[in-house]
């Protein structure tokens, strides 16, 4: 079956549908021993000889297909080989025999979550979604206001939530990968520019305490309920911020004094004890007779 040659090359697990189109459009891929240079060719990968770069494609089975999640230092470029000699993704893919590439890109400067792949039909999908969210945390220069975090929001769509316990000031974006580039302009313009970026988040994959610099795969679960968010079969939850808990009221400190603490009524002496009861005896009795002493008056008719 004839299709377009970034498909087949996408799918072969060589590189992105849009690395894909770069390799074509360099003189890269050969058809039959025949450069193709144009990116509406056709080919059938069943039939013919294709080449990528002088290598013969061969397509990726479901059985080999490998995804892994990088935490990307700083100061190393979101691809497997750099002409500048810089350091790339490939220096930091120690005992991963398989030849990956990574989905989307990070800024030389940023760090975080990098998703490597050979499944170019998933990576296509996820660099063509613009409703999976990604989770970013940004390092700004300056704090932003309340009135700020709404504009922002409604702006970019962005989930912004200003992070405790960390350095001042530091806030966790979640948005779509395709508004990214809109709120780092806004934050510029707002004069809130971005120091640093920092990644830890792409629909349901998380870095979850990897350290820097290290990889590991990502499970069969994580893959499945990626394509189901693609699909638009399922939600991913935004993490936000436990709510703090309410004040005490302001006699919350004595109800727990009163808790911590006995309290015991005053014992009585035996012989008040005593003189109480006889009190209240001499009382009833004084009542009781009052109240014999009244006598009983029948009605009289009124004299005549």
């Amino acid at each position: 079956m004839l299709e377009r040659l970034q498909k087949i090359i996408a799918r072969a697990g060589i590189a992105s549908r849009r690395h894909a189109e770069e390799f074509i459009t360099s003189g890269l891929v050969t058809v039959n021993g025949q450069t193709v240079t144009e990116l509406g060719s056709k080919a059938d990968a069943s039939r013919d000889h294709i080449k990528v770069s002088g290598k013969l494609l061969r397509p990726a089975s479901a059985s080999n297909l490998v995804y892994l999640i990088l935490n990307k230092p700083p100061e190393v470029v979101s691809t497997m080989s750099d002409p500048e000699g810089r350091p790339s993704l490939r220096d930091l893919l120690h005992g991963v025999s398989e030849r990956v590439f990574p989905v989307g890109r990070l800024e030389y400067h940023s760090t975080g979550l990098v998703l490597l792949t050979n499944d170019g039909d998933l990576a296509n999908r996820i660099l063509q979604s613009n409703d999976l969210r990604q989770t970013y945390q940004l390092k700004l220069k300056t704090l932003l206001t309340f009135a700020e975090i709404e504009s922002l929001a409604r702006a970019t769509g962005a989930h912004i939530t200003r992070l405790r316990g960390k350095e001042m000031p530091w806030y966790e974006v979640t948005l779509s990968e395709a508004r990214r580039d809109a709120l780092r302009n806004k934050l510029f313009q707002t004069g809130h520019p971005v120091d640093k970026m920092r990644r830890v988040g792409m629909g349901n994959l998380k870095l979850e305490g990897l350290a820097s610099g290290r990889h590991r795969e990502v499970s069969t679960a994580e893959v499945a309920t990626l394509i189901r968010l693609l699909d638009g079969k399922e939600t991913a939850a935004v993490d936000r911020p436990p709510k703090r808990p309410p004040k005490p009221p302001k006699f919350a400190k004595f109800a727990k004094f009163a808790k911590s603490t006995k309290f015991t009524r005053p014992t009585r002496s035996a012989k008040s004890a005593k003189l109480a009861k006889s009190a209240r005896s001499d009382q009833f009795t004084k009542h009781k007779r009052s109240g014999a002493a009244k006598k009983f008056r029948p009605h009289s008719s009124p004299r005549q």
